[in-house]
């Protein structure tokens, strides 16, 4: 069973809990009503941002620490280190480009780390009603409603929840192996999904919605709300390796115990993680 790190024993986390989310259920009017709005901030690649996400971030940023007295680090605009202390790491818009074209699949993702270990995480969907919150060792609730703890299941009835990637590209997991796990695995589950918002991916983990998620990137705002989700709800969240995940985990495995192990089965035998040397970054 995953519990909360020593140094959060004096945390009041449901307190925390209940003021994030209150923070993030405020900017939901502004979430809705940005629905469609263009990139106007570009960034690495083909990644961009819109006038919302840095509207969302500041506006969230700002309250979250005057409520609480605890940083933030955020996609846009940073912060303090995401691995030393406490901090709220916050995405404002996960599934940047469905939003921006209109696709109602994008998420509001914001976790409690302690010393780079996720320790509460809230996803919020507001285009699609659906908002799930989790407290580590604790509970985890689906629109408010407590829910029964991830049952076993093997991988041949599950959906799993795949990462966007293009099979050209390179860096630590290129595109090729991504596509080598894929195909692997569409031989071994019931069904791949690609939501195009990891948040999503690993909230409907969580939920037991999907079996289980594979995320490739090492973002700790990708994927710190959902580890925290995914454990709150009894599942296991790991990297590629089979190390639990943490902030500066290179990638993000999750599942039930069963169904994760199957998955990292599947993971080695596909080869994407290859001779993965390359030392994982901590967002700074």
């Amino acid at each position: 069973m995953t519990t909360v790190p020593a140094s959060a024993a004096d945390i009041d986390l449901p307190r925390l809990l209940g003021v994030a989310d209150g923070i993030l259920g405020s900017v939901v009017g502004e979430f809705v009503h940005g629905l469609g709005s263009p990139g106007s901030v570009r960034k690495k690649g083909d990644d961009f941002a819109t006038d919302v996400d840095l509207s969302l971030e500041r506006r969230i940023g700002a309250e979250l620490v005057d409520r609480t007295g605890i940083g933030v680090h955020g996609e846009e605009y940073g912060g303090p280190a995401a691995d030393s202390g406490p901090v709220w790491i916050l995405d404002p818009i996960d599934g940047t480009f469905n939003y921006s074209v209109g696709l109602p699949v994008a998420a509001m993702l914001l976790a409690l780390a302690v010393d780079g270990e996720p320790v509460l995480g809230i996803t919020r969907l507001p285009l699609l009603n659906q908002h799930y919150t989790g407290i580590v060792g604790q509970s985890f609730t689906v629109n408010g409603e407590q829910t029964p703890r991830l049952e076993p299941g093997p991988l041949s009835s599950a959906v799993i929840g795949c990462g966007a990637f293009n099979v050209r590209s390179g860096g630590r997991y290129p595109g090729t192996g991504r596509a080598a796990l894929y195909s692997a695995l569409s031989h071994r589950a019931r069904r791949l999904r690609m939501t195009g918002s990891t948040g999503t991916d690993m909230a409907y983990v969580a939920a037991g919605i999907f079996g289980g998620a594979v995320s490739f990137s090492y973002h700790a705002w990708d994927n710190a709300a959902g580890t925290a989700l995914v454990r709150a709800a009894g599942g296991v969240a790991t990297d590629v390796h089979g190390q639990p995940w943490r902030v500066g985990s290179g990638s993000l495995v999750t599942g039930d115990p069963q169904l994760h192990a199957e998955l990292l089965e599947v993971i080695a035998d596909s080869g994407v993680a290859g001779d993965d040397t390359i030392e994982s970054k901590v967002d700074q």
